[in-house]
């Protein structure tokens, strides 16, 4: 029986390579996999136990609530969108969501913040100034070039809401030379 299983905190490309290896070394029929998803043939309970087993072995795991399985939708289309670069987000946020999941953005809203404690918005803030520390550490743009990138309106912008976000200036959290970054799946 083919069945697909949504995953939480499934949020980039190691993650679906760490599955899929972790699938295969057990001989589970994989079909399908991406970020959020896997699609395997089902041939009994013991294939379902194996995979929580992988899953919670790697910290993942399975979304059975239809509710959490769209909080999780809205987190991937958002990481896959800053993927990427440079932005390119012709539209409001709001409107890009409901374009690519079909539901309305006021629901999507509503019951993400309810979830997750935070806003749609706030969340994609924090996704991008995660890629802003990201291509600072990478030191091959400039703050500008960045801002650009990222599409903030300008770089003084880009640098306020860096600060509101870590306490430090883009100019302090380069010279620190830090590796601080969130990962993907921390961010809330």
């Amino acid at each position: 029986m083919i069945k697909d299983f949504y995953i939480k905190n499934m949020v980039c490309d190691r993650c679906i390579k760490v599955l899929r290896d972790e699938l295969n070394a057990h001989t589970i029929e994989l079909l399908n996999i991406e970020l959020g998803r896997i699609t395997l043939d089902v041939q009994d309970s013991d294939t379902t136990e194996i995979l929580v087993s992988i899953l919670d072995k790697n910290g993942f795991s399975l979304i059975d609530n239809p509710e959490l399985h769209l909080v999780e939708q809205i987190k991937i289309e958002l990481i896959q969108l800053l993927k990427h670069l440079p932005l390119q987000i012709e539209q409001k946020l709001s409107s890009y969501l409901e374009s690519k999941l079909h539901k309305d953005y006021f629901k999507m809203s509503k019951l993400f913040s309810t979830n997750e404690s935070v806003t749609i918005e706030k969340y994609f803030i924090k996704l991008k100034i995660e890629k802003v520390k990201e291509l600072i550490q990478n030191q091959a743009l400039n703050f500008t070039e960045i801002s650009q990138l990222l599409n903030y309106s300008n770089i003084n912008h880009l640098s306020r809401q860096f600060k509101r976000e870590t306490g430090m200036s883009l100019s302090e959290y380069k010279s620190a030379q830090k590796n601080d970054r969130t990962s993907l799946d921390q961010i809330v």
